[in-house]
């Protein structure tokens, strides 16, 4: 690890090894890809990030476990509790951090395929950002490990039974920051016997995402806040995604040079316009805002799409002139009737910002319309 990084914030890997996999009906610590153990590839991630130590808690069987398993240079914890559920493993490792970790990387043992790389990435956002939570995010999913500020460990220490971090989750939206990664490891993990089967078949860890995807279970992995997709980087879309921050929205930006650096605001940049790696709700706002670079394609994709508020950010000359287009090419009048075009309310806006705020307001509005069976 870089000797300034591990000066100014030390963070533990806490490995949660000790459940009774019960879903399994075996150890799957002790189950083997590729003729190594689950928890050893695990540690082998660890050890080739730039994690500052490795706690592992441990549990049932924690004596096969402590035979089998390479263990050197971690700092094993037993937890005693561990038929209480999660929360007392998670305990048992935040109380074997010593004083000055200021982080932990909350890592679960049956996920082999989490890179060192997604690790280090999440490492150096939480150094850069210091949000209290930080957790990686794959094409718009929720995932693991989760990196954890000293000062919400208060609260973890207080659950209890079969419940992870997730729990807190609630009480710290504001400071939640999602890390986008290109690792579809973080949400594979290995629960049951099927699991492990589809897991032996993956490709190397880090390689072939779709294959790994299979093995994935989705469900209630989604991002949690509401969802803005912006398509372009121009002025106004800067404006509104400062704005959308305000309001607490996941901000996802189409364009394909943007660097993310030079982007505040935006949790995720994609830099291909394919709305397919995008998980659209009815909840869903994407705002088009590329200036005729491919309003019309962007429109097109987003229409096949769940999105429930779609706006054009044009002049009224230009908007006739696309809906003209799109219709000759056989989208129905029907489907163009979903687009907000121009964007957003008629205020006299001018200015970059005034616009922004003028479709922030029109989302407002949209989102505040009452059923329609009302």
């Amino acid at each position: 690890m870089p000797e300034e990084m591990a000066r100014e914030n030390t963070v533990c890997a806490i490995v949660l090894a000790a459940g009774m996999s019960s879903r399994m009906g075996k150890v799957k610590q002790l189950l083997r890809l590729d003729g190594t153990l689950l928890l050893d590839i695990a540690l082998d991630h660890l050890r080739a990030s730039e994690v500052d130590e490795i706690v592992v808690v441990l549990g049932f069987e924690a004596e096969t476990i402590r035979r089998e398993a390479r263990l050197a240079g971690t700092r094993v914890v037993l937890n005693e509790a561990y038929r209480d559920g999660m929360a007392t493993s998670l305990a048992a490792g935040l109380a074997a951090a010593g004083p000055q970790v200021d982080a932990a990387l909350i890592v679960l043992a049956d996920q082999p395929f989490v890179q060192p790389s997604t690790i280090n990435r999440l490492i150096a956002q939480y150094c850069e950002r210091k949000p209290q939570i930080a957790v990686p995010v794959f094409n718009g999913f929720r995932g693991n490990p989760v990196l954890l500020d000293r000062s919400v460990f208060p609260e973890l220490l207080q659950l209890s039974g079969d419940i992870g971090c997730r729990a807190i989750f609630g009480s710290h939206a504001q400071n939640i920051l999602k890390v986008p990664v290109d690792d579809a490891g973080v949400l594979v993990d290995v629960d049951t016997m099927e699991d492990f089967e589809r897991a032996q078949h993956a490709p190397a860890a880090g390689d072939g995402a779709a294959v790994l995807l299979e093995t994935a279970d989705l469900e209630g992995r989604d991002v949690g806040g509401p969802q803005l997709v912006i398509v372009g980087w121009e002025p106004v879309a800067g404006a509104l995604a400062q704005i959308a921050n305000l309001l607490h929205y996941d901000v996802t930006v189409v364009d394909a040079f943007l660097d993310p650096r030079r982007a505040p605001g935006v949790g995720r940049v994609l830099h291909a316009l394919d709305f397919s790696h995008l998980p659209m709700t009815a909840e869903t706002v994407v705002v088009i805002a590329s200036r005729g670079r491919f309003d019309e394609e962007a429109i097109e994709q987003a229409l096949a799409t769940d999105a429930g508020y779609l706006a054009l950010v044009a002049g009224k000359k230009r908007v006739r002139e696309i809906l003209a287009r799109l219709e000759a090419k056989g989208t129905p009048k029907t489907a163009l009737e979903r687009l907000h075009a121009p964007a957003g309310l008629e205020i006299g806006a001018e200015s970059d910002e005034e616009i922004a705020l003028s479709i922030m307001a029109e989302v407002v509005s949209w989102k505040r319309r009452p059923p329609r069976n009302v």
